[in-house]
């Protein structure tokens, strides 16, 4: 079955709250490139993408080294938060992440569920370009977890997963963020 390598987007210009689907910053740039050479080592892989802008600038240095474009999957986008205003968006998002999932609405446990299934469904190696929580999201499924927050994955950071078991195995996370203390 396949190596899954998802990545998380490199820096955003713009947070959760300020912009809707932001593109990456200088930094974010960078870490994309990083992020591109460090997946040198494990090709071939196919490349997916969430559609929003970060994530699809952050795959594109990958696709310039690997030749082919990234294919778009709403699966693996961001954590939806439908009908909320950009100023209500950060604070729905903060609660969130302090709860559970079993204590989470029918479209946010359903979103999980379709994530999980589009990287088990995959039949070999894949770079997927995709966001925190929804990193988080996986996590949690292969560690058997309830948390939404289990992990801190850094902009640009890589964490392997394998589903040749039929089930979502956790190889490895990757880095961790920072905690900024106010």
């Amino acid at each position: 079955m396949a190596r899954i390598y998802m990545v998380r987007h490199g820096r955003a210009a713009a947070g959760f709250s300020e912009d809707a689907d932001p593109g990456l910053d200088e930094t974010g740039h960078q870490q994309a490139i990083e992020a591109a050479q460090q997946l040198n080592s494990v090709l071939p892989v196919a490349i997916v993408s969430s559609p929003l802008k970060r994530a699809l600038e952050t795959a594109k240095p990958l696709e310039d080294i690997c030749g082919i474009a990234a294919v778009i999957e709403n699966r693996v986008a961001e954590v939806p938060s439908t009908g909320l205003s950009l100023s209500e968006r950060g604070p729905w998002l903060q609660k969130v992440m302090q709860g559970y999932w079993s204590e989470q609405s029918t479209e946010l446990r359903s979103w999980q569920d379709n994530m999980v299934n589009c990287l088990l469904d995959l039949p070999s190696d894949t770079a997927i370009f995709s966001h925190f929580i929804a990193i988080n999201a996986l996590v949690a499924v292969a560690l058997g977890k309830d948390q939404i927050s289990v992990c801190r994955p850094d902009n640009g950071s890589i964490t392997i997963f394998d589903n040749s078991r039929q089930k979502l195995d956790l190889i490895k996370l990757g880095s961790a963020a920072e905690t900024k203390v106010n």
